[in-house]
């Protein structure tokens, strides 16, 4: 091992637990996780590039730390698997689909003057990895999910008040409360993916009241909270996240995330390289996003209900069963195990929404930094804070 390991900064969607031991015994060198929250570690990396050597995150953020130049241009040609890469985040309009807000391919090639669109060249400023389609999460023990809930507008059903929660991450909860409002007709949007500051103060205006009615109960910032809440009877729909969905079937929850008819708020991982990185250091990471694509790391991510970009890798390192529950949305024919060996699917078990390619044609926004994005985190902000006090208060009360 060397002296000083690769340090990659990186949230808590990366499972780099179960990832770390085979990557440091394959790559000969250490590997140090810095794990952060979502607007920490976009924070770390705009700036502060020299406390990391890899930044892990999504593609919206790169309009944070690109516009810093925090990170530098990724050279294609040692991207060892990158002719298989499928065309969802290098193509925009993939599988028929564009979508509103932060397309991946929209900013992913960096061009001749160090500006970022979706015409190729031979540097990127993000290496894709892996990518989910993401809705909210519904207690189903007494209900058809796929039959009976089929909107964002659900979110704001009276039937379902005082047991509804949002992610306290503005890049993604905003989006999900701004799907349901313009869903069930009380928000219209010249465009969703990028609001005007008018916009923002009246989606604020509508959470505000949804907070103080007692319809929407405190935002959840770590992916486990959603457990626990669903666990105590505390609610009954939130915003979702693949993981907590596999989860809450190991404990065996009853839940099922929906499909809307609206689509999607998808997203894409990926991986940048600090400005800072040359010579020894740069090779170790080029390493690292090399090691990355080449199918392990997507069995694990697979695990957790995710894609990765280079399928073809993944599906040699998971079982026929795995992949065609994951990937091709059939039947589980066998109880599938998380990635700690622990039973997380039933047989029989479908996973919603269909396949991999299914999903993906159905998208109705990517998450995004939008042009207020310090507008967006203050105004979120406010009301995350409101939730909270509220609770805190209930509590006393009772």
């Amino acid at each position: 091992m060397t002296a000083k390991p690769l340090r990659i900064l990186t949230t808590e969607i990366q499972p780099w637990r179960f990832l770390k031991e085979r990557a440091e015994a394959d790559l000969g060198f250490e590997l140090e996780f810095i794990e952060m929250d979502f607007n920490s570690a976009q924070r770390t990396a705009a700036l502060d590039p020299t406390s990391y050597d890899v930044y892990d995150q999504c593609f919206h953020n790169l309009d944070i730390v690109w516009y810093w130049r925090a990170i530098q241009p990724i050279e294609t040609r040692r991207i060892r698997n990158w002719s298989e890469l499928d065309e969802f985040p290098r193509v925009s309009g993939s599988q028929g689909r564009r979508g509103m807000g932060d397309v991946p391919a929209s900013r992913l090639f960096v061009q001749h003057d160090m500006t970022l669109s979706d015409s190729p060249t031979g540097q990127i400023s993000m290496l894709p990895t892996f990518y989910n389609f993401d809705s909210f999460a519904v207690e189903s023990s007494d209900i058809d999910v796929d039959r009976d809930v089929t909107s964002w507008a659900a979110l704001l059903d009276p039937k379902w008040a005082g047991r509804v929660a949002l992610v306290d991450e503005p890049a993604i909860g905003l989006f999900d409360l701004a799907l349901a409002l313009s869903a069930s007709g009380q928000m219209e949007f010249e465009d969703m993916g990028n609001m005007s500051v008018e916009e923002i103060d009246e989606l604020v205006e509508h959470a505000r009241a949804l907070i103080m009615n007692g319809h929407l109960s405190p935002f959840w910032l770590r992916a486990g909270e959603p457990v626990e809440r669903f666990l105590s009877g505390e609610l009954k729909l939130a915003s979702i996240w693949s993981p907590t969905i596999v989860e809450m079937k190991r404990l065996g929850l009853q839940v099922r995330q929906c499909r809307p008819i609206e689509g999607y708020r998808a997203w894409h991982g990926g991986m940048c390289l600090s400005r800072n990185l040359e010579g020894e250091a740069l090779d170790r990471a080029y390493g690292w996003l090399n090691w990355y694509l080449d199918g392990y790391a997507g069995s694990v991510v697979a695990r957790q209900g995710y894609y990765m970009c280079a399928p073809d890798r993944v599906r040699a390192h998971l079982s026929e069963a795995e992949w065609n529950y994951w990937y091709e949305g059939l039947p589980a024919t066998e109880v599938l195990n998380d990635n700690a060996g622990r039973p997380a699917i039933r047989a029989n078990q479908v996973r919603s929404g269909g396949s991999r390619l299914d999903r993906a044609r159905h998208v109705a926004i990517w998450n995004s930094t939008m042009d207020e994005h310090n507008y967006v985190v203050r105004r979120w902000g406010e009301l995350v804070e409101l939730a909270a006090s509220k609770a805190r208060t209930s509590r006393r009360a009772s």
